[in-house]
């Protein structure tokens, strides 16, 4: 079988969600299956670390796909010739976004539409050409994935598929993700709060991330408790634009935020292993990966009690209304107070983190191309 995947998320040192669900898939796929070929699409230059075996052939397109207009050219023209030139049998697309002029079988992964439910998140091109395709595309799949139960029946309800066309297939973590020793934790402390505990938030500064109601709430919570030890760390970097931040706060409580963008997996790893809690309050998730590799780490979870989280932390957290700036505060006191709690939930994190697995994720992907 000849298997082409849109790899344009596939970038070295630059990888977020789209880019690392990518990478943990199509490496199993490619390594667990090297009877079977597979064409990579990508948009621009790759590094060869992404060309995982010998049965895999890296190919170039033009031009690259960053913007709606660049999206219809990639993918409505340069995809089916690619397609048809490599003699392609299906069509794997990682992160949804699918080609409406080709008759070859093609599987998208839909992790989530909150750009249905939440437009005014988005800027104005990107939210025409999500909401203008994204059905469309959902209707040309062959099959469609997507990343939890709750994503299922939105996009079923949404875009009036039958649920048969959809299957759900959980996220994994990567290995490196394990709870830290004392003397580990000890150091992160040192050099990223001030040797102090901490809250930790890890994703994208997206709206829907909730970013200013945990801001909000952390302030709160220091104005009511400032005794509280606990700073509070943000990692990842604007989505869409740059927020302003530094208004939603006072400067007293900014003092005690640390921002640190993008990092590198290995630090990003030793930061949430090192956390006190994990506090991760989207209003709209298909999935939250971030839980996941907070569980990995035997880390307390303060999650909020929307779409897909509730599946996906199940009883290893504790739950709040993210659009309650008090309720999260209280869940954050909460936890901050209870050394039992907190002790209860990393251990019930630990045990859950087991459901969740990239080689289970993509052993059924896999069941799913060869089906198709």
């Amino acid at each position: 079988m000849r298997i082409g995947i849109n790899t344009r998320f596939l970038l070295k040192n630059k990888m977020e969600g789209f880019g690392w669900y990518t990478f943990e898939i199509c490496k199993r796929l490619v390594e667990k299956h090297p009877e079977h070929q597979f064409v990579f699409f990508f948009d621009r230059a790759f590094d060869p670390s992404f060309v995982f075996g010998p049965n895999v052939t890296p190919v170039v397109l033009f031009p690259p796909a960053r913007h709606p207009i660049l999206f219809r050219i990639w993918f409505d023209w340069s995809i089916p010739k690619a397609l048809k030139k490599h003699k392609i049998d299906v069509f794997f697309s990682p992160d949804g976004y699918l080609s409406l002029r080709t008759i070859i079988k093609q599987v998208g992964t839909i992790h989530d539409i909150n750009f249905e439910h939440f437009p005014e998140d988005i800027p104005k091109g990107a939210r025409n050409y999500l909401r203008s395709f994204f059905s469309r595309f959902a209707k040309k799949a062959a099959h469609i994935l997507t990343v939890s139960e709750y994503s299922k029946q939105d996009i079923a309800k949404t875009y009036g598929i039958v649920p048969d066309k959809i299957t759900a297939i959980w996220n994994g973590a990567n290995p490196k993700f394990q709870p830290p020793s004392e003397s580990g934790r000890i150091d992160i402390r040192k050099l990223h709060s001030n040797e102090k505990p901490y809250f930790l938030f890890v994703g994208s500064l997206h709206p829907r991330k909730n970013l200013k109601r945990l801001m909000q709430a952390y302030e709160h919570l220091l104005s009511e408790e400032p005794e509280t030890e606990n700073e509070l760390l943000i990692v990842g970097t604007a989505l869409w634009k740059e927020e302003k931040i530094d208004t939603w706060v006072s400067e007293e409580t900014l003092c005690r935020i640390h921002f640190k963008g993008h990092l590198p997996l290995d630090i990003l790893t030793n930061i949430v292993a090192a956390a006190d809690i994990f506090v991760y309050v989207p209003y709209f998730e298909g999935f939250g990966i971030p839980l996941v590799e907070a569980m990995h780490c035997g880390v307390p979870i303060i999650s909020g009690n929307k779409t897909s989280l509730p599946e996906v932390a199940g009883d290893a957290a504790l739950y709040c209304d993210p659009f309650s700036v008090l309720d999260i505060a209280e869940k954050m006191k909460l936890l901050v107070r209870d050394p039992n709690l907190k002790k209860e939930l990393s251990q019930k994190g630990l045990v859950r983190a087991k459901e969740f697995s990239w080689d289970k994720a993509a052993d059924a992907v896999w069941e799913v191309l060869s089906e198709i």
